[in-house]
């Protein structure tokens, strides 16, 4: 089978990839009903009691809205950082003060690799306004597949991280001057555009002229802003950033989206 990766969604109203191998399905991110997530993994033909972990980036909703749901229907380990785990269950804390339980949770640090099955997984930090954000490279059958969204920039970490990806999900939040002119109030639009805000075209373009190693089959772009962005500008500005590198067989621009899922990556 080799490796696949399938968006479910992305975007500021939830997100969820799943990265498979011949014998390991692991999700990304829940951003999305427990409901909503089983009718996409079945668009794509994927059973989803065939799940072998959840693993959460960070505690922001449209990450973790489907966790608890998921996580207790399904009976699966959820993996995530201590700090996130904690400001989760604090969210979610009921009216009596008691805190959210996962049967099987699993903590991991950042710059800690781990396993799931044949997945090999290692989580790095990112410059994002949660309690201890992450992004994850995940490599199985000789395949890496970097997945790294909300986040303000790209420090030199994160660059390193992503170099030898074959596939590569990353933001492409909003266009600068969109986010400017937009409805946002004015905090709102300066958090998006700060360091540990989104990641903009442009900063996005700015990485694959001068940092990216060209490497990938696929670049994904990811959690796209419905108001603050337009699809079509995000693949221009990025596939005018790669020029020549853009081929058949390699930096082919794909789009994620949030309404439907995205046809799965074959690897």
């Amino acid at each position: 089978m080799g490796v696949s990766v399938s968006v479910l969604a992305s975007g500021s109203r939830g997100n969820s990839t799943i990265v498979s191998s011949s014998r390991t399905r692991i999700l990304v991110d829940a951003g999305i009903s427990c409901r909503e997530t089983v009718k996409r993994m079945r668009a794509l033909g994927d059973d989803p009691r065939t799940l072998s972990a959840i693993l959460i980036t960070h505690e922001h909703s449209d990450h973790v809205y489907g966790l608890a749901v998921l996580a207790r229907k399904f009976q699966v380990p959820v993996f995530m950082t201590g700090a996130t785990h904690q400001a989760w269950a604090r969210s979610l804390r009921d009216e009596a003060g008691e805190l959210p339980k996962l049967a099987r949770l699993e903590i991991f640090a950042a710059g800690r690799g781990f396993h799931v099955g044949d997945i090999s997984i290692t989580p790095f930090t990112i410059p994002h306004d949660a309690a201890d954000p992450v992004g994850v490279t995940l490599r199985a059958d000789g395949i890496k597949v970097g997945i790294a969204t909300d986040l303000g920039y790209m420090p030199p970490n994160v660059c390193d991280q992503l170099r030898g990806c074959d596939v590569l999900v990353i933001e492409s939040n909003h266009d600068l001057e969109m986010l400017r002119g937009g409805p946002y109030p004015w905090s709102v639009k300066q958090r998006v555009g700060s360091p540990t805000g989104h990641l903009s075209n442009d900063k996005l373009a700015k990485f694959l002229c001068t940092e990216y190693d060209g490497n990938a089959s696929y670049i994904v772009l990811a959690h796209l802003s419905e108001l603050n962005n337009h699809p079509e500008l995000a693949r221009v500005t990025a596939e005018k950033a790669l020029g020549r590198r853009r081929t058949l067989l390699h930096n082919r621009v794909m789009l994620a989206q949030q309404s439907q899922p995205m046809e799965a990556i074959q690897l």
